[in-house]
């Protein structure tokens, strides 16, 4: 077996030719698991091809060719990461269930309950909508593609080789649908190939990702390699033979190669460091792979001694292994002629882990049970466990989404350290000692008092280095984290325990305190409370805010989770939407006939509106012209949608044909008497600027000097650079209005301001 793995090692994971004949595809999927697996039975691999054969027979993909060259394409990366059987067979009828007349009962009869349940959650993963601009619905997509993985990891597995091979045939695609395929690959399914190791996928699917996104960047970085082609190779051919030899005279086994660096990690490197590729040396990377442990330092030595390192670029990931159980030691040297260059020193199990991840370590049984037997194995899922359990103690999308990018390294770099036992600890860089004391244990952090690193005491806010060992001083007589460590950390997960303990320690507290905001922002505000405290409004807002208690609600406004206006105007919305059905056309038309023999009849309203003769749960603001106190209004009768009120220049009003005047009505703000509105209103307005860097910058100033929510902006540049910046908000009026739109124009490139008019 370590011998198939040496000769095998390197094989990467790329597309077959062109076939056009699922049957040549099939034989070559036949050919990579008979490479590796322990038993010569194909029945189920066969039997799988045969029934996803005639259940896609009709269909074609996107390039024209028979539907069954995806499944088997996908098969064939998952035989290429050597997985078991069912994994193989589940990925042949991936597509079955979801797009044939296929179910999930006919597959479980066919091929057994762990099949079927594999085909079922990358069914699952696959109806999942992702939108890069809704992060919420991102953050709730999250959870689920963890859960996934929580019931079976091969699930994801399944999904990542299904999207690798779309990301190899994206060409047959949309230009638009390539750029977000090629965004929700790099956002989402780059970094959970990382997180399990599976470097294979991973860097393929950041080239491809970085191909369709940034097209231009790309042909211009394989064309600039290609033409130096011949000078880095004759370079590494002369490292790697110079290298393989001292490693021979020093006793030392192993396998010496080199390659050039991945497209994605080159790009990246130029935009971190500002750099041209000219300026950028490190191209490529040679690699030593040994036996054992001991032969990696010992490796590490002879290479040391052949080649001078450069100071601080030294890591040792062996001792102190990443998070996704890459083990390996990394040196960068300077050659001969000057040039660095990057060693990996690595054992060839290591290497194995390296590119396959958590795939690599799947045991297999003869009965073709596959599964994670050993213990240690299942050890390195404890960071998935983890997630898990967090996401049991969230109730908050967001804080789940900003926990999983920041604490779990799918997206930031990490700092390690040590316990004063030795042990090693991996924090999001830039942690403190409370980072460090949440990371052992929430009661630690709790119980937090002091902290020393490196046998010496340091304030709280000191920022733990590569190799500090940390110790935590704690005392029982302790009140608990304080409010002000909310700004100091910077793991999502201390940000987490610490919100936690002042969510349970002073629930009871924090429900009393929402109690009181909530009734004082009613008082202040003229609402009757019990209007809208009804299980109906409350559910929607339980729903908006994914709380599964009304309690929860009221505690995280208690302690500033959740702000009273917006829980109070999310029940108000529900109530007048709930209230306007039931106003028809014909009530409000017969209101108007019965009031026009009448004295004019002016009554109060909750909107801040004075409509002649009309109750005011019929009353809106209409989005197309958006008034605000200080304009001139009026009120139109809508067909079943109650009254809507414009400004009396609004578009729509001005072009009313005229037999839909008389659904016009008076209408004028209420009189605040002599005080200025509290009530915020709507407004929206259109900027028109020279484009320019730091534009969007000095807008925002101006609102935030004058505290003035920005609900939604929007902007388009045309070909000779004049911007359109269309900006909605929430101001108390006109007057309020007027001075913004002063400050704006002041503003360097600001040609005119125009306010919205329908």
């Amino acid at each position: 077996m370590a011998k198939r793995e040496k000769q095998g090692l390197d094989t990467e994971l790329e597309a077959p030719a062109d076939f056009t004949s699922p049957e040549v595809l099939y034989e070559e999927l036949v050919k990579s698991i008979r490479r590796y697996h322990p038993s010569d039975d194909i029945t189920m691999i066969k039997k799988a091809y045969q029934i996803a054969h005639d259940a896609h027979k009709d269909q074609k993909r996107k390039s024209g060719e028979p539907y069954i060259i995806h499944p088997l394409c996908v098969a064939i990366i998952l035989a290429d990461l050597e997985m078991d059987k069912e994994t193989i067979a589940a990925g042949i009828l991936h597509d079955v269930v979801e797009d044939t007349v296929m179910s999930l009962d006919e597959l479980k009869s066919e091929f057994g309950e762990e099949v079927a349940l594999l085909v079922d959650g990358v069914t699952k993963l696959t109806q999942i909508s992702w939108s890069m601009d809704k992060m919420e619905l991102q953050a709730e997509n999250l959870r689920k593609m963890f859960l996934a993985m929580a019931k079976d990891i091969r699930v994801i597995i399944i999904k990542l080789s299904d999207r690798l091979h779309n990301m190899r045939t994206l060409q047959y695609m949309k230009p638009e649908k390539q750029k977000d395929k090629a965004r929700e690959t790099m956002e989402i399914y780059a970094p959970i190939a990382h997180r399990l190791g599976i470097s294979k996928i991973k860097i393929e699917l950041d080239d491809l990702s970085l191909k369709y996104l940034h097209p231009d960047t790309y042909y211009e970085l394989a064309e600039k390699i290609s033409l130096k082609k011949e000078t880095r190779e004759y370079f590494v051919k002369s490292i790697v033979d110079e290298v393989e030899e001292h490693l021979l005279t020093s006793g030392i086994e192993g396998k010496v190669d080199g390659r050039v660096k991945h497209f994605f990690s080159i790009y990246k490197k130029m935009v971190n460091q500002n750099k041209t590729l000219d300026q950028i040396y490190d191209l490529f990377a040679v690699r030593i792979i040994v036996e054992s442990v001991k032969d990696c330092y010992a490796a590490l030595g002879v290479i040391h001694e052949l080649y001078k390192p450069i100071p601080g670029r030294f890591k040792d990931y062996i001792a102190m292994p990443k998070p996704n159980m890459y083990q390996s030691l990394h040196t960068t040297l300077i050659g001969n002629n000057g040039q660095p260059f990057e060693i990996q020193i690595r054992t060839y199990e290591m290497h194995r882990t390296a590119e396959y991840g958590i795939a690599a370590h799947w045991k297999y049984k003869e009965s073709g049970s596959g599964q994670v037997a050993a213990a240690k194995e299942e050890e390195k899922l404890s960071w998935l466990r983890q997630i898990l359990e967090w996401q049991k103690d969230m109730s908050d999308n967001m804080e789940f989404l900003n926990m999983v990018k920041g604490d779990l390294d799918l997206f930031s770099d990490s700092v390690y350290c040590f316990t004063p036992s030795g042990d090693v600890k991996n924090l999001p860089s830039g942690s403190t000692p409370i980072d460090f004391a949440y990371s052992i244990h929430s009661a630690v952090g709790n119980k937090m008092v002091g902290s020393r690193v490196n046998g010496k005491l340091v304030n709280i806010e000191y920022v733990i280095q590569n190799g500090d060992q940390v110790e935590i001083i704690t005392s029982q007589n302790s009140r608990g984290p304080s409010r002000d460590w909310l700004n100091i950390v910077k793991s999502t997960q201390a940000k987490n325990k610490i919100n936690q303990w002042f969510k349970t320690e002073l629930k009871e507290d924090n429900i009393l305190r929402g109690k009181e905001m909530v009734d004082k922002y009613c008082k202040t505000k003229g609402i009757v409370y019990s209007d809208i405290n009804k299980p109906e409004y409350q559910d929607k807002v339980m729903k908006r805010y994914a709380f599964r208690d009304w309690e929860s609600v009221i505690a995280s406004i208690g302690h500033g989770g959740l702000k009273e206006g917006q829980v109070i105007n999310k029940m108000i919305d529900e109530r007048e939407k709930k209230l306007k059905k039931s106003v028809t056309d014909k009530t409000i038309l017969n209101d108007i006939e019965d009031m026009s023999n009448k004295l004019p009849v002016k009554r109060r309203s909750g909107s801040g509106i004075v409509v002649k003769g009309i109750h005011d749960l019929a009353v809106r603001f209409s989005k197309c012209c958006s008034p605000v106190p200080g304009d001139e209004i009026m009120g139109f009768v809508t067909r079943g949608r109650g009254i809507s009120i414009h400004r009396t220049d609004c578009v729509n009003v001005l072009n009313l044909p005229e037999d839909e005047r008389n659904r016009l009505i008076d209408a004028e703000w209420q009189d605040q008497e002599g005080e200025a509105t509290k009530e915020r209103y709507s407004s929206e307005i259109k900027i028109f600027a020279n484009n320019r860097i730091g534009m969007f910058v000095d807008i925002s100033k101006v609102f935030t000097e004058r505290q003035i929510d920005i609900t939604s902006m929007n902007s388009r540049t045309n070909k000779q650079g004049k911007a359109t910046i269309t900006m909605t908000f929430d101001i108390h009026g006109v007057e309020e209005l007027g001075k913004l739109v002063d400050k704006l124009r002041q503003i360097e490139g600001v040609i005119d301001i125009e306010r919205t008019a329908g």
